[in-house]
């Protein structure tokens, strides 16, 4: 089997690019997931994805690989870029990893994404989204305040969360000049934050459940897991954000996983990726971000919880491309066939169940 690997490679072209680590850690996922995929004897072709777009389209429609892992984020270090791969992708008919590009679009434009859930029904803060510093809003303080499309919590730090109109307006100016686009502003809900990691298509079901633990460097400041958080190791913030085992009641997991599996329908998000919430006083969760194709880097949160659901790196590497061919043969691949051999049906544990795990932490949490 012929397996390319896509990811970004363009954490160098701006200087002044806010997002650069979490662009820069693309290529080390893409590293792990191909000395994975290779120890299970797969052909692995890497390929970088910079500003030579064309290069990229010649390069897949000569070796014409039977899958694609899609780790690419991003183009040209703009976040919009991560739909043009998939896109590509859709029409040469080469079957992917990971959501597709309306999902990932949907997912990317947090505006958008939360428009769609709270027609739905999925319980998510009410929000407005502001392109200017003195826009009006109408929502009751405190307030969060961050970019409207982008992830890996850019532009998030504790003065995000805002308590009045002075400081919105600053918070508000700060994101139109970093990263030039409007600001989602949007409730601030205090309360424990959960993730919810999901795998598998049909049956989807979740992996172990993680919590924020804010330790002192947090104490009388926002609980907010920053950009710094999750980039900057040494970081204060990032030692005293510790991502452990959710210890929930039953009920709470259930609304937690149920929540979580809404969010990811409505988008039409599929094969995996995490839900972020908020658990508010009234014991509701709240999806404050939802994580198509998040962070696979083998000492991430999801492939350490997978590893406690039972599968290994390699395991999650080798079922990641099952589910992408799945969609092109309509059951699982078999092991060590190509696309025109003949297929087994899908084994009955595709997908894991919940178990759990203390979580390394670092950026996919």
């Amino acid at each position: 089997m012929h397996i390319a690997i896509l990811h970004n490679r363009d954490h160098a072209l701006l200087a002044d690019d806010p997002g650069r680590e979490a662009r820069e850690d693309v290529e080390r996922v893409a590293t792990a997931m191909a000395q994975a995929l290779s120890a299970r004897g797969r052909t692995i072709d890497l390929v970088p994805v910079d500003e030579d777009l064309l290069g990229v389209h010649e390069r897949l429609v000569k070796h014409r690989p039977d899958v694609v892992v899609n780790l690419c984020e991003s183009l040209a270090a703009d976040s919009r870029g991560e739909l043009v791969l998939p896109a590509l992708l859709d029409l040469l008919r080469i079957p992917y990893t990971g959501s597709d590009v309306l999902a990932l679009g949907l997912s990317l434009h947090k505006d958008r994404a939360k428009e769609l859930l709270r027609a739905r029904g999925v319980a998510s803060p009410r929000f407005t989204v502001a392109d200017r510093a003195d826009v009006p809003v109408d929502l009751p303080f405190p307030l969060i305040v961050k970019p409207s499309r982008e992830d890996a919590s850019m532009g998030i730090d504790f003065d995000s969360v805002v308590n009045d109109q002075a400081e919105l307006g600053r918070a508000v100016g700060k994101v139109l000049e970093t990263f030039h686009q409007p600001a989602l502003v949007e409730q601030y809900v205090h309360g424990r934050e959960v993730y919810v990691p999901l795998l598998g298509n049909a049956p989807r079901r979740n992996l172990p459940l993680t919590e924020i633990r804010f330790g002192q460097a947090f104490e009388g400041k926002p609980h907010v897991v920053s950009y710094r958080a999750k980039w900057d190791v040494d970081s204060p913030e990032c030692v005293d954000s510790t991502p452990e085992p959710a210890k929930l009641s039953a009920d709470l997991h259930e609304r937690c996983v149920d929540v979580a599996q809404q969010a990811f329908e409505a988008l039409g998000c599929r094969d995996y990726g995490r839900v972020d919430l908020r658990v508010g006083a009234d014991g509701q969760p709240y999806v404050i971000d939802i994580n198509p194709n998040c962070d696979l880097h083998p000492n991430a949160g999801f492939a350490r919880a997978a590893a406690v659901a039972g599968l290994s790196y390699a395991d999650l590497a080798m079922q990641l491309v099952e589910l992408a061919l799945e969609r092109r043969h309509g059951n699982q691949a078999a092991v060590g066939v190509r696309q025109k051999a003949a297929r087994r049906a899908a084994g009955a544990h595709r997908d894991v169940h919940a178990g759990r795990s203390v979580l390394r932490a670092r950026a996919d949490r």
